[in-house]
């Protein structure tokens, strides 16, 4: 009789149910209180790990070169401490894999330590060409990874997809305009040249110095200089202004006064018939001077 009625009743509080009548409190239960360490911290839906080989490098990323040095050291990084950044990837329906953003680099240092998987962020949205070629700029600019001429070849290719002009590039990748103008420049040189800069055998500042003269004859005898050591970026400043003719002179002997950012302020003076390349030439030295003491540690005196 007792299992009867157990039946029945059970059989009673599942009609109630059906019919809407709540026997217990239908509050929803409020979860656990957080420990202190994971308030504020969120799940990333945008973040995980997948094959190596369902990743691939972007055929029309900026960087084209990679020291092999360099690599076998990340490798034997990542067989000891295993990945700690991960890549930024997009997915391709034309090749039904993720391609690399940016981390080309680390994902070629994983397959030569012979991983099977990486971590990557997702990027959902779709992204157009100039987008992702502003993501991977920006990603090799803030690690200095690109060549003078990797650098070059990427402003330009922005500027042509984007129609922009060298100010409203600087300021979607967030450098001077200064930069952009003198990277540009680079590509007003013969071939060979720009070659040799690609290589390292000219420097870019001494390569943007010779893109000022218009004689590609002139700028190859200048540049083979270079390459052999016998022309310093001073020095072919001076050949190029002299080649040139006179270029403007200071306004009369005044110092001259430059603004930075954060309140810097530079003033110069210099001779009576110094010229704007002459500063350059004169500014360039001191940068070098700044750059020695930073090296070695020297303190700045008030």
């Amino acid at each position: 009789m007792g299992a009867t009625q157990e039946r029945l009743n059970h059989v009673g509080h599942l009609l109630e149910e059906s019919l809407g009548v709540r026997q217990t409190d239908s509050h929803p239960r409020l979860s656990p209180v957080p420990a202190a360490r994971d308030i504020g911290r969120r799940p990333l839906r945008g973040f995980g790990r997948v094959e190596i080989e369902q990743v691939s490098p972007d055929p029309d990323q900026p960087r084209t070169e990679f020291d092999a040095e360099d690599l076998t050291a990340l490798a034997d990084n990542l067989k000891a401490r295993g990945q700690l950044h991960p890549l930024h990837v997009r997915w391709s329906e034309e090749s039904e894999r993720w391609v690399i953003i940016s981390g080309e680099r680390r994902w070629r240092a994983a397959r030569q330590a012979g991983l099977t998987t990486v971590d990557c962020f997702f990027h959902e949205e779709p992204l157009s060409k100039s987008q992702v070629l502003e993501l991977q700029l920006i990603e090799n600019l803030l690690r200095e990874d690109l060549s003078p001429m990797e650098e070059a070849r990427a402003f330009d290719a922005l500027l042509k997809l984007n129609g922009w002009t060298g100010k409203q590039l600087a300021e979607a990748v967030r450098i001077p305009t200064s930069k952009v103008s003198r990277s540009l420049a680079l590509l007003r040189l013969p071939a060979d040249v720009q070659q040799q800069v690609e290589d390292g055998a000219v420097p870019a500042r001494t390569a943007y110095e010779l893109s000022k003269l218009k004689d590609g004859q002139a700028q190859r005898r200048m540049a083979e200089d270079s390459a052999q050591g016998r022309l310093t970026t001073v020095d072919a400043a001076r050949a190029v202004r002299q080649r040139r003719g006179r270029a403007a002179t200071c306004s009369h002997n005044l110092p001259q006064r430059f603004f930075a950012e954060g309140n810097w302020r530079i003033t110069v003076s210099g001779p009576k018939d110094g010229t704007y390349l002459d500063l350059e030439a004169a500014l360039r030295q001191v940068l070098e001077e700044v750059r020695l003491r930073i090296d070695n540690n020297v303190r700045r005196t008030a």
